[in-house]
C-alpha cells in the first residue's frame, strides 16, 4: 500500500512486533536470573550448614575436653558427702550432655558418625544409672566403699570411654566437612564461572538480535500476516457474495410468480432482466475490482427489484457524476450499503421513503453517498455503530454489511478511506464512501498479487 495512512499503519505494525520480540528476550532472560538467584541462595544455605555443624563440632570438642574431669569430680563430691544430690551438678551435666548429643544427631549424615553418637547416648544412659545407684547407697553408712568402687571401675571407665567416642566423632566428621567444604567451593567457584559467562553470553545475543532480529524476522512475518489477513478477507468476502441473501432471491421470485399470476407480463419482464443483470453483475467474470458505472447498474437493478416488491414505500435516485463513470471501486460497495437504508431505515418507519445514490470529487478522492429518509438512529446507536466499524469482531448483525465493506476498502487503499455515517433519529441517515480516484494499487483479478 502506497497509502500514508497504510504506511503509518504498516510501521506501527513493525514497531510494535519489534517491542513484542524485545519483550520475548527479556522473559527468556527471566528464568536464567531466577536460576542464579536460586543457586546463590542454596549455596548460602549450604554454607551456613557447615558453619553450624563446626559450631557444633567446637560445642562437642568443648564437652570432650570438659566433661570428664567435671564429671568425675562432681561424682566424687557426692560419694565423699561435700554435696548433697540436690546440690550436685551431675544432672544438670547429664542433661547438657544429651543435649549436645541430640543436635549433633540432627546435623550427623554419615553412618559411622550416627552409630558413635549412639555409643554416647547408651554411655550417658549408664552415667546416668551408677548416679542412681551411688545415691542409693548414700543411705546407707556401710556402703562408701561400694560407691567408691562404682566411681573408680564404672563412672572414670565410662566416661573415658565416651571422650574416646566424642573424639573420634569429631575427627571423622572434621575429615568430612573439610572434604565437602573443598568441593563446594570449587563449585561454588564453577557455578560463579559458568553463570557469569552464560550471562554475558545471554545480554551480548540479546543486543545483537535485538538490533538484527527485527530485521529480519518481523519483515516476512509482517508480510506473510498481512497476506493471510488479505486472503482471509477477501475468502470472507467471496463468502458472503456466495451466500447472497437467499430470502431476497425467494422473495424476488415468489414476486416474479405472483406477478405471473397476476397477467403482469411487463412486470415480470422488468424483474426478470433486473435480477438477471444483478446477478451478472455479482459474478462480474470474477473481478474483484469494477468501474462506478459497473457498480450503479448493479444498484440500479437490486433497487429496480425492490421497488417492485415494495412500490408502495420505496421511491430511489441515482444521480452521480459521468466524470466518476470510470474510477474503480470494489465489486459490491454501494449494494450493501442501499440494501442497509432499505432494511433499517425506510422499512422502519411508517409510510413511504425515498433512497438517493449521489456522488461527488473532492480532490484526489471521489465519493458516493447513500443518503435515506428512513427512521435514522439516535446519539447512542450512531456511536455504536460508527465504533462497530472498525471493530475485529462487530457484534451486531446489522451491521455486519458494512463493516465488511469498510474493512475491505480499508485493507485496500490504507485507514484515510472507507465508510462515515451521519444519522438523526427519525430524519434519515448518511452513508458516504470514500475512495481515491483511478486507483491502480489493487488488482482487477483476485488470483494476481498486488503490487506494493
Amino acid at each position: 500500500m502506497s497509502a500514508p495512512g497504510a504506511r503509518k499503519k504498516k510501521n506501527k505494525n513493525r514497531s510494535l512486533l519489534a517491542n513484542q520480540i524485545r519483550l520475548s528476550y527479556l522473559i527468556l532472560l527471566l528464568p536464567n536470573i531466577v536460576f542464579m538467584v536460586y543457586a546463590f541462595y542454596n549455596i548460602y544455605i549450604i554454607s551456613e550448614r557447615y558453619n553450624d555443624m563446626l559450631n557444633s563440632v567446637t560445642v562437642a570438642s568443648e564437652f570432650s575436653l570438659d566433661f570428664k574431669n567435671d564429671f568425675d569430680y562432681e561424682t566424687y563430691l557426692l560419694i565423699v558427702g561435700n554435696v548433697t544430690p540436690e546440690e550436685s551438678g551431675i544432672p544438670k551435666l547429664l542433661a547438657d550432655a544429651g543435649a549436645v548429643v541430640e543436635s549433633l544427631e540432627e546435623i550427623t549424615d554419615t553412618s559411622g558418625n550416627r552409630k558413635r553418637l549412639e555409643s554416647a547416648k547408651k554411655y550417658l544412659s549408664n552415667l546416668s544409672g551408677y548416679i542412681d545407684n551411688i545415691i542409693d547407697n548414700l543411705g546407707y553408712d556401710d556402703r562408701y566403699d561400694n560407691n567408691m568402687l562404682i566411681w573408680e571401675n564404672d563412672v572414670q571407665i565410662v566416661t573415658a570411654l565416651l571422650q574416646e567416642t566424642i573424639n573420634e566423632y569429631i575427627y571423622y566428621e572434621n575429615r568430612q566437612l573439610q572434604s565437602e567444604q573443598a568441593q563446594n567451593r570449587k563449585f561454588y567457584l564453577d557455578l560463579v564461572k559458568l553463570l557469569t559467562a552464560l550471562l554475558i553470553v545471554i545480554l551480548v545475543a540479546i543486543g545483537i538480535i535485538s538490533i538484527v532480529g527485527p530485521l529480519i524476522i518481523t519483515g516476512p512475518i509482517e508480510e506473510q500476516v498481512t497476506r493471510e489477513q488479505k486472503q482471509l478477507r477477501k475468502a470472507e468476502f467471496e463468502l458472503l457474495q456466495a451466500q447472497i441473501n437467499p430470502h431476497f432471491l425467494y422473495n424476488t421470485l415468489d414476486a416474479i410468480v405472483w406477478s405471473a399470476e397476476a397477467g403482469n407480463e411487463k412486470q415480470v419482464v422488468k424483474m426478470v432482466g433486473s435480477l438477471s443483470d444483478f446477478f451478472r453483475s455479482s459474478l462480474n467474470k470474477g473481478k474483484e475490482i469494477v468501474t462506478i458505472r459497473e457498480e450503479l447498474q448493479h444498484v440500479r437493478s437490486y433497487l429496480e427489484i425492490q421497488q417492485i416488491r415494495y412500490q408502495d414505500i420505496l421511491d430511489y435516485e441515482i444521480d452521480v457524476p459521468a466524470e466518476l463513470f470510470d474510477n474503480e471501486i470494489p465489486k459490491i460497495t454501494i449494494q450493501p450499503v442501499v440494501e442497509n437504508a432499505l432494511y433499517h431505515g425506510i422499512k422502519q418507519k411508517r409510510g413511504g421513503g425515498r433512497i438517493s445514490v449521489t456522488g461527488y470529487e473532492d480532490g484526489r478522492d471521489f465519493c458516493i453517498q447513500v443518503m435515506d429518509n428512513g427512521i435514522g438512529m439516535d446519539r447512542e446507536r450512531l456511536n455504536e455503530v460508527r465504533l462497530g466499524l472498525t471493530d475485529s469482531n462487530p457484534d451486531s448483525k446489522k451491521i455486519y454489511g458494512l463493516y465488511n465493506v469498510n474493512e475491505r476498502i480499508r485493507l485496500d487503499y490504507g485507514d484515510e478511506y472507507g465508510i462515515s455515517i451521519a444519522s438523526e433519529y427519525e430524519a434519515g441517515t448518511t452513508v458516504t464512501i470514500r475512495l481515491p480516484k483511478k486507483s491502480t494499487e489493487i488488482v482487477k483479478n483476485p488470483n494476481t498479487v498486488k503490487k506494493e
